[in-house]
Formats: structure tokens, C-alpha cells, sequence
């Protein structure tokens, strides 16, 4: 009996890979074949899962409303140059106690402009100031640098077996160099210009995909109990492999439904 069992979950480690790869790869493709076509109707479709897609409060690419908000574009694009610029080593270690404060100030400001733009949908209501579309952008893109730079290194602590116990958000330097970053997307996203809103407009859909992915990750490698197993990326496919299964399977499912409830693609309408 314990033989047989042995075998069985030999058997199953060897397969695992593959049901994992075939999963993904028949969640992905339903999810392709039912929405809307060409490379920003996909990231439309990326968009509608996480945001309101409101038009009077997104940037344009020519007369055609990015996949994403103003605010969400810059959460979206920030996580990802944070996740890109801080997860590529292996550094575990949660900044020091002051850039934190700094990362949650962020959040904070953020979720204040969000608070007050969502005052003005009730006439009547009092607001500090008018929102405005490049405010939530900054806002929006500060909170995502946050958000990327606090989960990059939960996840370099779940995934990798070896991992350094040091910040690769470390200082001032590191803090200022990182906001930059930010400082540089929102003026290009600022430009209007098409040439740079396009490539951005994909890589905001990207970002999505990226913070869920890396969550989802952590989660299941939290809930398999097989953390801190990954000596390199090869051992680290399988886990993003189902992380990313799972980040693609949520964005479905809440497309189905939103889209079952509004029957189009589009935003919210403020009008009606």
C-alpha cells in the first residue's frame, strides 16, 4: 500500500507540471477567444477586471480611451517598474521603518484624492479641491511604486530558497531613484503623445497581470506549504506558471460577470 501510494505521488509530480501548463493554457485561451479583439481590446479587457473605466477620467490615445483610468494607470505602471526595478534580485528584506512610513504615505495620499474624487459623483456633497485627471495619475502612480516596492520582497521571501536578508530599497538614494522612475512615467504618459501612450496603454494591462500574478504566486506556494523551494527560475516556473493561471482565471471570471451585468466592454456611464 505504501508502495502503490509512493508511486502515485510520484506519478503525480511528474504530470504536475504539465496539468499545470495545460490549465493555463485552456484559461487563457477561453479567455482570448471572449474578448474583444486586437492588442488593446485584450488590454481593454485586462482593464474592465480592475477598474471603472470611466472616460471622462482616463487619458485618450487619439480619440480611443486607454484600457485603464488616469488613477489606475499610474497604480498599474508603478507596480510594475517597481516590481521590475526591486524584484529582479533576490533581496527579502522589508525597507527600513522611515521608507515604509514613506510607501504607506503614499497609499495614504492616494486613497485622500480617491476619497475626494469620489465625493463629486454626489451633487451636493463637499470636496476639498476639483480632481483632475493628471492629479489622480500622480497619485495613482506613487501608490503603485508603494505597492510594488512592499511586495517584492514578500515574494523574493516565499520563492527562492537562498534569499538575502537585505532592502533592496534601502536609502534615500534608493527612494529618490525609484520615484524618478515615477517621475519620468507620468510625464510620458503627460506627453499625449500616441507613440508613447500606446506601449504604455499595454504595458498598464501588463502591470495587472504582473502584481496579480506575483500575489497569486506567493499564495499558492503559501498554501501548497512549498515555499522557500526555487533555487532558480527554472524552479520557480511551475509556482508562476499557476500564479499566473490563477491572476488570469480572476480577470475572466470578473469579466464574465461585469459583462453579464452591463453587456458591454465600455466604462461606467456618469450620465445614466
Amino acid at each position: 500500500m505504501t508502495s502503490l501510494t509512493l508511486n502515485a505521488q510520484q506519478l503525480l509530480q511528474r504530470r504536475l507540471p504539465w496539468l499545470v501548463a495545460g490549465l493555463g493554457a485552456l484559461v487563457v485561451a477561453s479567455w482570448l477567444l471572449n474578448t474583444p479583439e486586437g492588442v488593446l481590446g485584450k488590454a481593454d479587457a485586462v482593464g474592465y477586471a480592475v477598474c471603472h473605466r470611466i472616460d471622462l477620467r482616463s487619458f485618450h490615445l487619439g480619440d480611443r480611451q486607454l484600457p485603464l483610468c488616469a488613477r489606475c494607470t499610474g497604480i498599474y505602471l508603478g507596480a510594475l517598474l517597481a516590481l521590475g526595478v526591486l524584484g529582479r534580485k533576490r533581496l527579502g528584506a522589508l525597507p527600513p521603518r522611515w521608507i515604509v512610513v514613506v510607501l504607506i504615505g503614499f497609499i495614504g495620499v492616494m486613497g485622500f484624492d480617491g476619497v475626494n474624487s469620489y465625493l463629486t459623483f454626489f451633487p451636493g456633497l463637499p470636496h476639498l479641491y476639483e480632481p483632475q485627471n493628471w492629479l489622480r495619475l500622480v497619485t495613482g502612480t506613487f501608490d503603485g511604486l508603494a505597492m510594488g516596492a512592499l511586495i517584492a520582497p514578500v515574494f523574493n521571501q516565499t520563492v527562492w530558497a537562498r534569499w538575502e536578508n537585505r532592502a533592496a530599497l534601502a536609502g534615500p538614494r534608493d527612494l529618490l531613484g525609484l520615484s524618478a522612475g515615477g517621475l519620468i512615467l507620468i510625464s510620458l504618459v503627460l506627453t499625449d503623445n500616441p507613440v508613447v501612450l500606446y506601449p504604455l496603454a499595454i504595458l498598464s494591462a501588463v502591470g495587472v497581470v504582473a502584481l496579480l500574478t506575483v500575489l497569486d504566486t506567493v499564495i499558492v506556494l503559501v498554501v501548497a506549504r512549498r515555499e522557500n523551494r526555487a533555487q532558480g527560475w527554472g524552479g520557480a516556473l511551475l509556482p508562476l506558471i499557476a500564479g499566473f493561471t490563477l491572476a488570469m482565471l480572476q480577470i475572466g471570471l470578473i469579466d464574465a460577470v461585469r459583462f453579464a451585468v452591463f453587456h458591454s466592454w465600455g466604462g461606467f456611464n456618469l450620465l445614466g
